[in-house]
């Protein structure tokens, strides 16, 4: 009877459920807000719960809140996001903004990390075989980990690598921090909060 064995089984499954995760555009101008605030003739407009995958799980992880805003000013008056326009919870606690390039650095997946696959390199399919005495003795064996190995970590860093600078370049495109919003004019942004869950936003204007 012939018998298959794979050497590091724990480290070949743990590979199929680890994997890196691309990242989806979040797109601020064509999400369908629901949560909405106003004050002053200014309004704001925001939706949590944007990211998925590997993304979600360091959101609850570092206790980082990714929120998408649109805020449509209509006071008559320019106003700057961060210096006129503060967000507030319903406490009237002021919300700590993150600056976007620190939200990146929080919450991006790591290639490197994709590295251990490397320990799979070992792995051989080993194919037994029982002869004629009633022993069991190996027939062949054939080193998929030299495949197997590398071709995870390459692939999974690829992936990530693709999947952050993304990431990277949506959150630059809406770095709303510090941008003048004329009268009459509607800025998006994504901005990070440090909190653990998804309070109700206020304006503050200053």
């Amino acid at each position: 009877m012939k018998i298959v064995k794979i050497t590091l089984l724990f480290i070949a499954v743990s590979s199929l459920t680890n994997c890196a995760s691309g990242y989806k555009l979040i797109e601020p101008k064509s999400i369908n807000y629901i949560s909405m605030n106003e004050i002053e003739d200014v309004r704001l407009e925001y939706k949590y719960d944007l990211l998925d995958k590997k993304y979600a799980k360091k959101e609850t992880k570092k206790g980082v809140k990714l929120v998408a805003i649109k805020v449509t000013n209509n006071s008559e008056k320019d106003l700057m996001f961060g210096r006129d326009i503060k967000l507030s919870y319903e406490n009237e606690n002021e919300v700590y903004v993150m600056e976007n390039q620190k939200v990146f650095k929080t919450l991006k997946q790591s290639p490197a990390s994709y590295l251990w696959y490397l320990l799979l390199t070992p792995v051989n399919f080993y194919v037994t075989e029982t002869n004629s005495n009633g022993f069991q003795q190996e027939r062949s064996s054939t080193p998929i980990g030299l495949v197997l190995g590398p071709g995870l970590a390459g692939g999974n860093m690829i992936v990530a690598g693709s999947a952050n600078k993304k990431f990277k370049e949506e959150m630059s495109e809406y770095n709303i921090n510090g941008t003048i919003i004329k009268n009459g004019e509607t800025k998006y942004g994504l901005i990070g909060i440090k909190t653990d869950s998804f309070d109700a936003l206020k304006l503050k204007i200053e």
